[in-house]
């Protein structure tokens, strides 16, 4: 079964472009290198960035989390942030059309 991730990161005021930009660098590399990412996406509000992630199986987000894709990240962003990143995990509901109803 697929796992949704959802992270939120609150880059600091002055380093904003720096955090964005490190995880662009990671948003490509987990695409080319991590297996069972099926969707790894960077969004944007004025004060905070959202990862929407959606894996195959738990064992490709565990895999994930150790991969040098992240490690990097994280070295990239630490002490550029408001509070660490706060990541929830969660399992598809599906309701509604398969296409409009699930990511």
């Amino acid at each position: 079964m697929s796992v949704i991730v959802i992270a939120t990161v609150v880059p600091r005021a002055e380093h904003r472009g720096e955090v964005i930009a490190a995880f662009e660098a990671a948003v490509a590399r987990v695409h080319a290198e991590d297996p069972g990412c099926e969707l790894y996406a960077l969004h944007e509000a004025p004060d905070e960035l959202v990862m929407i992630e959606k894996w195959t199986d738990r064992d490709a987000l565990d895999a994930h989390a150790s991969a040098e894709a992240v490690t990097e990240l994280n070295r990239a962003v630490t002490g550029k942030l408001q509070r660490p990143i706060t990541v929830a995990t969660y399992a598809p509901r599906p309701a509604g059309t398969t296409t409009q109803g699930q990511l």
